[in-house]
């Protein structure tokens, strides 16, 4: 496996799991709208969204790695 594919892999990876962060946020929102809470009052919706816009970042970057490297073989 080649470090191409490697970071390809991570990018997926974060992907899904700052997706995933974003889905819980929202449903945390709705519980505690109901005085109910998913997660025990751990995080606030608004901090587990901040950290899934951190991880979309990471996501940025290494996507914007890849078309630069892309570029750079001159590759369509």
């Amino acid at each position: 496996m080649d470090k191409q594919r490697i970071l390809h892999t991570i990018a997926q990876v974060v992907f899904i799991g700052a997706s995933a962060a974003i889905v819980l946020a929202f449903l945390e929102l709705g519980a505690q709208f109901f005085g109910a809470s998913l997660i025990g009052n751990l995080y606030p919706p608004g901090r587990i969204i901040e950290l899934a816009a951190a991880l979309l970042v990471l996501v940025i970057a290494i996507t914007l790695r890849e078309i630069r490297d892309e570029i750079r073989a001159g590759r369509p």
